[in-house]
């Protein structure tokens, strides 16, 4: 609940409608060799046509849609020099064809009720006042997200003053950290105009959560004053929402199990008849149409367990979700208690005393607080907490790690991605194995599809990602900062290179210009010690995997898709190489017929033994009552467009840490404009070995 101070977002404006000319995208003129492989040559940039849609998503508006078609030259043209057409165009955004399979956050916390043993947690963070700050957040609620909490909320800045970066910052929690979101809005200093810009700013960006509340007064001034043209109380904006927006938004409101901070009078209690009143008040909330309740902090267990009583005499039925801030520092603890006048028991003050002084004790203090809180809470069959985090990770953590709720080696996947929580591609279960390693890239490339792929990749030649940017390249300073120190050092030979790739394979390094991920992943441990000995032998590996048959659902290494399955992958590893030693590669792969392949260089002159639509599933699972899901594949189609990609960071995110006219710069930008990007599976996953190939090599 704390406050940050905001800045402007980027929006897109809505154009008229233009002429738009028929385009016939270009390709790289292709040939079966005499061999059965198929050759394609091409001399630019851009040997398959992309487009990029950028949707502003929503059922009831029409929106600009940015579309860039990059054509390959001919061979009269000029080499690596790419034809763009930038066209504007005015259409429908594309409906939920299923709105009823998507589940708001009400939805999910009455599925999970149905587990009498599952305990429902979820995470609070305030909008940052720095760049910095917000790059870091996200870092952060990227790692938190990984333990798999039912949603995250995000607060509204006093007085609005944070609006523009709290509808930023809920976009990418629900887009590209994919957590279910939940975004507060206020009355204060917003007219109705500016909340229904609110409201369908998050529609549009497929989130379906708001938390309605009337607001702190605006900054330096005692009192809340409803703005003209604006609403008085939450109980307006729930009725507001619901009446325009019907059941598109699950609504949350606020809860005071001490009676809202008004309504307590100067001896630190509310009278009975105003905390009756207060509770009067919420149960008239919940009547025009919210279906959650978040609690106000609180460090009295039994004054919150009184609360819900209290709520259920008089007719309250939906969720109460207790609201927990874990102590970090005892100044911190007491501004925010004073704020809220919350009631602070006689024995917790006399421990935090003794120790004001040493903010570890503090902190460690804090952690176990808030465990027996929860202890208690959890005991009296209450299966959901909400945790104020103030944008800090340890204590947080702790506390659902002291409760048995989380643990570091068993964070569990529904897929070997993160799944989607945007409305518009919930349903998505099915990628290209190309972007593993940088799945918020893929994301931002693919978010104006129409529709997305489910059950199986379909029809590959009808995928139009979106045209690099400079977005796909940049990273947060901290990552950035980590990048310098382990990839800027001097590269005197190619040996240079070879080594840090294989000190990353090996977990010696924790950063890679080709992952937005900390770290190898738990598979990738697997198979480090073969990764690390063929990047010696100079194939420079940027993605892989270990093959499996049949392992259990829940391994904490290769399990994904919950408990109760099997899980089956086929072996597969990508890598830049010389020219010299994709021949003998391509030479030594007679011998072994299980591995098929595909390498293009950056002109995207290209070698293959497949055809341009051999889509292959590369990782399935087997699940009680389910079909089988093959949630990544290998498409020789989205591998010319990744191909781009994975050249361009040679140059952007690794060469670019280097000076100008640096040697190290000049020897990457050597090795990315001659070598090739391989993609190889063996598809043997029972009795292969990938690495058989690379012995003689």
């Amino acid at each position: 609940m704390k406050r940050g101070v905001g800045d402007e977002s980027e929006e897109v404006g809505v154009v008229g409608p233009i002429h738009q000319p028929t385009l016939t995208p270009a390709r790289a003129p292709h040939q079966m060799s005499p061999s059965g492989m198929l050759v394609v040559v091409g001399s630019g940039t851009g040997t398959m046509a992309t487009r990029r849609s950028t949707v502003n998503q929503s059922n009831a508006y029409k929106n600009s849609i940015a579309a860039h078609y990059i054509f390959a030259p001919s061979k009269s043209q000029t080499p690596n020099l790419s034809l763009e057409l930038n066209l504007l165009c005015v259409g429908a955004a594309p409906e939920i064809s299923d709105p009823g399979n998507t589940m708001k956050v009400i939805d999910k916390i009455r599925a999970q009720a149905d587990h009498q043993n599952k305990v429902v947690f979820s995470f609070e963070f305030f909008p940052p006042k720095t760049e910095d700050g917000v790059d870091n957040l996200f870092e952060r609620m990227d790692r938190m997200v990984a333990h798999n909490p039912t949603f995250c909320d995000i607060t509204w800045g006093a007085g609005g003053s944070t609006a523009d970066l709290t509808l930023d910052i809920a976009n990418k929690m629900q887009n590209i950290i994919c957590v279910e979101s939940m975004m507060h809005l206020t009355c204060t200093n917003m007219p109705v105009e500016k909340i229904d810009h609110a409201l369908a700013t998050i529609k549009s960006n497929g989130i379906q959560n708001v938390l309605a509340l009337r607001g702190d007064p605006p900054h330096g001034q005692d009192k809340f004053v409803q703005v003209q043209d604006g609403f008085a109380c939450a109980l307006d904006l729930v009725k507001h929402i619901r009446s325009k927006y019907g059941d598109y938004f699950g609504i949350t409101v606020a809860g005071y199990p001490e009676a809202h901070p008004d309504v307590i009078e100067s001896n630190g209690v509310a009278s009975p008849e105003g905390y009756q009143k207060d509770l009067e008040y919420l149960k008239q909330k919940v009547d025009a149409g919210a279906d959650l309740i978040i609690t106000q902090l609180f460090y009295d267990t039994d004054i919150f367990l009184k609360f819900v009583n209290d709520c259920r005499q008089i007719g309250i039925k939906c969720p109460i979700v207790p609201g927990i801030m874990p102590i970090n520092n005892y100044k911190g603890f007491l501004r925010m208690t004073g704020f809220c006048k919350t009631k602070i028991p006689a024995e917790l003050t006399t421990a935090l005393e003794a120790i004001k002084d040493n903010e570890e004790a503090v902190k460690s203090y804090g952690i176990h607080l808030g465990t027996e809180m929860c202890k208690k809470i959890l005991a009296h069959g209450i299966k959901t907490l909400h945790l104020y985090t103030l944008n800090m990770e340890k204590s947080a953590l702790a506390i659902l790690t002291n409760l048995g709720l989380i643990e570091e080696s068993k964070i569990s996947r529904s897929l070997p991605w993160r799944r989607p929580t945007n409305v518009f591609r919930v349903k998505e279960d099915v990628r290209p194995i190309f972007w593993a390693n940088r799945p918020k890239s893929y994301i931002t490339r693919t978010i104006g599809w129409e529709q997305y792929p489910r059950g199986r990749w379909g029809d590959s030649h009808n995928a139009s990602y979106g045209a690099l940017s400079d977005h796909q390249f940049l990273r947060p300073r901290a990552r950035d900062k980590k990048l310098h120190e382990e990839w800027a050092t001097p590269l005197k030979r190619i040996e240079d290179i070879q080594e840090k790739f294989k000190q990353f394979c090996l977990g010696k390094l924790r950063s890679s210009p080709w992952s937005e991920l900390d770290g190898l992943q738990p598979e990738t441990k697997i198979i480090n010690e073969p990764l690390g000995k063929i990047n010696l032998k100079g194939f420079l590996t940027i993605n892989s995997q270990p093959a499996v048959n049949g392992e259990r659902s829940d391994s904490p290494s290769v399990g994904w898709g919950g408990p109760g399955g099997y899980v089956y992958q086929k072996a597969y590893l990508e890598f830049f190489c010389s020219m010299e030693k994709l021949n003998a590669l391509i030479e030594n792969s007679s011998s072994f017929t299980s591995l098929t392949y595909i390498a293009v260089n950056k002109g995207g002159a290209l070698l293959s033994n497949i055809g341009l639509g051999n889509v292959n599933a590369v990782t399935w699972g087997v699940f009680p009552a389910k079909e089988i899901i093959q949630p990544t594949v290998v498409d020789p189609s989205s591998f010319m467009v990744w191909k781009d990609e994975a050249f361009e960071i040679w140059s952007r995110s690794w060469a670019n840490l280097y000076p100008e006219d640096d040697s190290s710069k000049k020897l990457l930008e050597e090795v990315q404009s001659s070598y090739y990007l391989v993609s190889l599976v063996d598809n043997d996953y029972v009795n292969g070995d990938i690495f058989a190939i690379f012995a003689d090599l």
